[in-house]
């Protein structure tokens, strides 16, 4: 379990725009109370993956959310192992009764996420409450009112999560020159 102090310590990064995620994530997924939504944004907060499950009635366990939360990601998203520094970073909305304040509950599962992106060689992101009265970035204190765990996804979730990925590069004029020439 992680404490709060430990979570803003921790150096997490920020999220550029808080609310488009999680009215992305809120619209995609539609979670109820006990529902984690566990993401994975590109270098541009653009969705890359993402899934949701809905938690079993056991005690506040890191070690159990941190299996739930890998389990999770290596269905939908190979892992960066390999690479020398994270690209993607892993976002946790966990949507819960009571009010936005921190809970053990919420330290078991900051400290599963933490440990779930090591394993996965993802960079650990925001962890995201979603209560009656709104959500809340833990360990940052941004927050708002809509979505809410009661609230309708917006039908014009127009979001960053929601935009077409940048088209792959082909190569540019040289590319095309190469093939005009060829073709003759």
């Amino acid at each position: 379990m992680l404490e709060p102090a430990e979570w803003a310590e921790a150096g997490i990064p920020l999220l550029r725009s808080p609310r488009e995620v999680v009215s992305g994530l809120h619209a995609r997924h539609r979670p109820t109370p006990a529902t984690a939504v566990v993401a994975v944004l590109d270098h541009e907060e653009r969705l890359t993956a993402s899934a949701s499950f809905a938690r079993r009635s056991i005690a506040a366990d890191g070690w159990e959310f941190r299996n739930a939360l890998l389990g999770h990601l290596r269905r939908v998203i190979p892992h960066d192992l390999r690479r020398r520094t994270p690209v993607r970073t892993a976002v946790l909305l966990y949507c819960r009764e009571g009010d936005e304040r921190w809970t053990e509950e919420d330290g078991a599962w900051m400290w599963g996420l933490r440990d779930a992106c090591t394993l996965h060689g993802l960079r650990c992101g925001a962890y995201i409450t979603l209560t009656r009265s709104g959500w809340q970035v833990l360990g940052e204190g941004r927050g708002g009112r809509r979505p809410s765990s009661t609230s309708q996804p917006s039908a014009l979730a127009d979001t960053l999560l929601d935009r077409d990925p940048v088209p792959l590069r082909t190569g540019g004029g040289a590319a095309q020159a190469l093939r005009r020439t060829a073709a003759r």
